[in-house]
Formats: C-alpha cells, sequence, structure tokens
C-alpha cells in the first residue's frame, strides 16, 4: 500500500457519528454518519463539478459536529462522484494552518439537490494545533529520516500528525533510493518536529509478496517455478492500421506469453513497418524494459519496438515476453474497471497504466508503485523466484491497490522494521486487491488462466495457491484467517485479509460446498448459518460502491460492514435480499454491530 502512516499497534478507527436519525438499526454504530431521507429526484439541470465541491464544502463547515472541521481548516477535494439519481460524494483532503493533516480524509455525502446528508471520515479528535514552530530544522529532519531510512532524503514538509490519539506538529520526509527496501525504493519517514521521534517509517511501494512470506519460502527452500503455456505461433499480425492511415496509428498484433499462450495485443504504429508496445485504445498504456535498474520514473525505461508487430516468443530468451504477459495483464484489468464500473484508468482521469519489467537485478516480487504511478516487475531472484511475476491475477491485484490508493486510500496502522504491514485497513486493502484481482479473472475469462476464486494459482507453490477466499485459512503459508477477532486489530496484512475477502465470497456464492469452473469450494461460516450468495456482480458492485463512497484511510473490517451495507441499500434498498445478505455474510465472519470495536482498544 502507499505510504502507510500509522505505527501504533492500536487500530484507527473512522468515528462514528450519531445522528438525530441513523440510516437505518442495521447500521448503528457506523462509521458514515447520515441523515434519514427519503431518496430525493435528481434536479433536472446536474449541477457543475465545481458547484458540488462547494456545496460540499459549505456543508462540512455548517455540520462541523460531526464532520471535524474546524476554523482552521482547509479542504481540498480530491474526488467528485455524482450518482445516477443525482446524489453526490465528495472526497476531501485537509490542511490545518496550510499545513497538511495526516488522518484528516473525509467524504462528505449530499443529496441530488446538494443537501448535507451525512459524512465518512477518519479519526474522531478535532484538529487544533496552537503551535506550528518546530524545535528540529528541516535539515536535521532530513539527515535523521535519511539514517533511519538508508537513503537519500528529499526536502522536509512540515505537517500536522492526527493519526491514531495524536496531535502532533511533525515532519515527513521522503527518502529514496531505501538500502531498506527490497527494490531499493522509496520510503516515507515521519518525525515529531519537537523531538525527533520517528513516528513512522514505510515503503512507497505495495509488493505482492510480503517480506515475511519470502522468508518463510526460503527457509523452506521452496522454489517457485511457475508453469508456462507451450507457445503455439499465431496467424501473423496484419499490422494494418485499426485507424485511418497517418502515423501514429493504432495496429493490432499479437504477443507470446509465458503464462497465456498467444495473446492478441493493441500497440502503436510509428511508421510503416515500425511498432511500439504502447495502446493508444486505452489511454496510450505501455509497457517498457527498465534495463535490470531500478528505476524511479517510467520515463527512464526503454520502449518495446518492433518491426513485425509480433512480441516476444514465449520463453526468457525474448525480454518482450514479460512484456506481453504484463501488456496483457494490465489492459485487462483496465478493461475490467471500465466495462463493470465505469471506471477509465486507475485514477478514473482516461489516463492508460504503465509498467515497467526487467525491473532492477535479482528482484523476486511485483510491486504497485505509487510514486511512478506503475507496475514494477521483477525476473526473480535466481534462487527462490525463478521467474518475472507477471501473472494476471498478480496484475489485477496490484493494479487494484492503484485503485485503493486513488480512492480510499486505506493505510495499514503500522510497519515493522523488516517492511511487514499491520491492521485492519491495511488488511481490508489487501482483500480487495484479492477481490477485484479475481474479478480481472473471471473479466478475461482466458481458457489458458481459467478464473477462479484462488490468488497465485499459476505461481508454483506447493501449496497450489497463495490465498484463496472461500475458505482463507486453506493458506497456511501466511496463516490466513477465517473470522475477525480482536487480535485482527494487528494481525499482518495479508493474514488479515481473509476477513474481508470470506465475506465477500459468501456474499457472491454462499456457504458450503460448490463447484465453479472445475474448481471445488466449501465455505464454512464462524456460527453455522447458512448464507445463499447474490451472485458475483452484485457483491462486486457493492463492494466498489462502498470503496468508492464510504471508506477513507482508517476503515477497519466493522466500518466495512457499514459501508458496504450503506451501498447495498443505496443500489438495492434497506429491505432488500441483497442487504440482508450483506448483513449475514459479515456476520458468518463475526462481524456484527453487537461486537463492533470502541474507538480505542
Amino acid at each position: 500500500m502507499r505510504r502507510p502512516h500509522i505505527r501504533s499497534h492500536r487500530l484507527a478507527i473512522a468515528v462514528a457519528v450519531t445522528t438525530a436519525a441513523t440510516l437505518t438499526a442495521g447500521v448503528a454504530g457506523a462509521a458514515t454518519a447520515h441523515k434519514s431521507a427519503a431518496p430525493a429526484a435528481a434536479p433536472s439541470a446536474a449541477p457543475s463539478s465545481s458547484k458540488i465541491v462547494e456545496a460540499a464544502r459549505a456543508a462540512a463547515v455548517a455540520h462541523s459536529s460531526a464532520t471535524g472541521v474546524g476554523k482552521k481548516d482547509t479542504l481540498k477535494a480530491v474526488d467528485t462522484m455524482v450518482d445516477p439519481d443525482g446524489r453526490q460524494h465528495v472526497r476531501f483532503v485537509r490542511t490545518h494552518r496550510g499545513l497538511p493533516v495526516l488522518g484528516g480524509d473525509l467524504v462528505v455525502h449530499l443529496s441530488a439537490h446538494s443537501a448535507y446528508e451525512g459524512v465518512t471520515r477518519a479519526y474522531r479528535h478535532q484538529v487544533d494545533l496552537s503551535d506550528t514552530d518546530p524545535k528540529l530544522s528541516a535539515g536535521q529532519a532530513e539527515a535523521k529520516a535519511a539514517k533511519v531510512a538508508e537513503g537519500e532524503a528529499g526536502t522536509a514538509e512540515l505537517v500536522v500528525d492526527a493519526r491514531d490519539d495524536r496531535l502532533t506538529l511533525a515532519y515527513q520526509v521522503e527518502v529514496a533510493d531505501s538500502r531498506t527496501d527490497e527494490a531499493g525504493g522509496a520510503r516515507t519517514v515521519v518525525l515529531d518536529a519537537a523531538t525527533g521521534a520517528v513516528l513512522s517509517n514505510a515503503p512507497a511501494n505495495d509488493s505482492f509478496l510480503s517480506p515475511a512470506l519470502q522468508a518463510k519460502l526460503r527457509k523452506r527452500g521452496e522454489r517457485l517455478n511457475p508453469a508456462t503455456r507451450q507457445f503455439s505461433p499465431a496467424a501473423p499480425a496484419t499490422g494494418q492500421a485499426a485507424t485511418t492511415a497517418g502515423f501514429p496509428a493504432a495496429a493490432k498484433g499479437s504477443g507470446a506469453s509465458f503464462f497465456v499462450g498467444s495473446v492478441p495485443l493493441s500497440t502503436t504504429r510509428t511508421a510503416q513497418k515500425s511498432f511500439v508496445l504502447k495502446d493508444s485504445t486505452r489511454g496510450n498504456t505501455e509497457t517498457r524494459d527498465a534495463g535490470d535498474k531500478e528505476l524511479e520514473k517510467f520515463s527512464g525505461g526503454k520502449a518495446f519496438t518492433s518491426a513485425t508487430n509480433r512480441w516476444g516468443n514465449g520463453t526468457t530468451s525474448d525480454r518482450a515476453t514479460a512484456a506481453v504477459d504484463a501488456q496483457y495483464g494490465i489492459t485487462s484489468t483496465l478493461d475490467f474497471y471500465k466495462k463493470t464500473f465505469g471506471r477509465k484508468g486507475i485514477k478514473n482521469d482516461g489516463r492508460g497504466a504503465h509498467a515497467l519489467v526487467h525491473f532492477g537485478k535479482n528482484v523476486g516480487n511485483a510491486f504497485w508503485s505509487s510514486d511512478c504511478g506503475c507496475m514494477l516487475y521483477g525476473d526473480g531472484d535466481g534462487k527462490t523466484f525463478a521467474k518475472p511475476l507477471v501473472v494476471l491475477d498478480v496484475t489485477g491485484h496490484e493494479l487494484t491497490h492503484g485503485v485503493v490508493d486513488a480512492t480510499a486510500n486505506l493505510q495499514p496502522t503500522r510497519v515493522d522494521e523488516e517492511g511487514n504491514q499491520f491492521g485492519e485497513p491495511g488488511s481490508l486493502n489487501e482483500s480487495l486487491a484479492d477481490i477485484f484481482g479475481s474479478a480481472v479473472e473471471f473479466a478475461t475469462n482466458n481458457p489458458k488462466n481459467p478464473p477462479n476464486y484462488l490468488m497465485g494459482e499459476k505461481l508454483g507453490l506447493e501449496q497450489k495457491f497463495l490465498r484463496r477466499l472461500d475458505k482463507p485459512s486453506l493458506d497456511k503459508l501466511e496463516g490466513t484467517v477465517d473470522y475477525w477477532s480482536k487480535a485482527s486489530y494487528d494481525t499482518e496484512v495479508h493474514a488479515g485479509s481473509g476477513v474481508s475477502s470470506h465475506a465477500f465470497y459468501l456474499l457472491a456464492e454462499g456457504s458450503g460446498k460448490k463447484t465453479i469452473g472445475g474448481v471445488a469450494y466449501d465455505s464454512p461460516t464462524r456460527d453455522g448459518s447458512r448464507v445463499t450468495g447474490i451472485g458475483r456482480t452484485k457483491a462486486l458492485a457493492i463492494f466498489y460502491r462502498a470503496l468508492t463512497r464510504y471508506m477513507v484511510s482508517t476503515t477497519d473490517f466493522h466500518d466495512a460492514r457499514t459501508a458496504t451495507l450503506h451501498a447495498a441499500k443505496d443500489l438495492y434498498g434497506a429491505t432488500s435480499t441483497e442487504y440482508k445478505t450483506v448483513n449475514k455474510a459479515w456476520s458468518a465472519v463475526n462481524v456484527t454491530a453487537a461486537n463492533a470495536p470502541s474507538a480505542t482498544h
């Protein structure tokens, strides 16, 4: 995940605000405050985005007791969403006395007529810092951060750290080329501006394989050598431009991948016999060669070019082979988000996505880099990891971290010295990446990569998969859990992800035995209840709406329950089967209104 900032072992939860009338009795104690109101008809003329933001900002100030927005705060809109019925949602980040507030994000919810309906916010306390004069100089903070992260410190920025139960003037420092990071990437260090104490030190990149898992695999001597597909040459690509004559122009080529055989690729024709691996039909999505360097910017990569518009040969002897899998996985993920939710790109800004293959030397992992805004794929370390992790569900998983980063920006509650992340918001982030990563497989429906609810099944692990959604505890490598308990407050994020992944599977497919696409599933419930699924399409719609409208950086599992109930109510109604099944699915994994935690643990 992107720049996790919280060190405390206690879980940071989104605020529970009670209004005169809560949304519904089933959502008591929710992280989202709402006024009870009948659905309003959309106005005849939709207001502009700027007017919606103005209305939301004014509402946040007018309802400060619920939103926590004070007179010294300034709100910056980072996302504006309008529903088909005209209801409006504006996601804000906050500054206090001109300083960015860590843990100050919120979403203001308005009716179709821009009337205040409620808020979802991170952290309970008001932000009121009286002293903004640091005792540490910026230079001292930079030196300390460079030492802690063992890299090259950037400019120290004064911030207000309002996370957990803190309200501290702090410095935030980006440290590049960190020797404490697996791929020599960046880390974000936050220091107390008075004492120099390290408040957090976290990697900027999200890696698919955690440091703890890599260590376990090495200790066991397990070698991942994923089985690749036998490549059967496709018919020669025509190389004909898909548009009118003139360069550059969209073209149709083919690629020989590691994992799914021959695949069609949309490329760009730059001359009569010259093509580049860039997809102009999907926002100029492009994969480049990092040249075995740990590049920080996509622009530093070398473009893949071809005179034939045929790419790769299905083996490592051709550097373009990894690029074929990466480009195919990225375009498949973009297609899934666009066709399923109307989302245009990772940031919903119409731009394509980027990837760098052959990243670094002996890097056995795949990453989503928020700083680069791209996917990074190593070639393997030559010991435990024998091939690049350019598998379809890995790409779908990692790009979903980019979607989460652009929306709720879920953050773990702490990061240890080895880079392992802990806490429920981070676990929820990993879970959403697994949920939507598996959905990419279903949407792509490639017979050579059959869709399923397993993650990493093509990696060559002895247990045949990395994680699975139906019964997460079958993952013995990471010790993934099936049900929520108080231990979830400080569980490693991949292990903790099972709680919400299991809830999603139960919502989509139900409990008990089921065979889907040749894979046998048998999903249990903690309380022995029987859950009848509502189908993957509806379950995905609910979880996506919950992520984009009702989750913030500190959303935990109980908040996620509330968020998905809100989403189900919006989409299908509070008396619907869908709404009731959301409640049953969370109850089946021991997340209920009755055992919701207090503000502190």
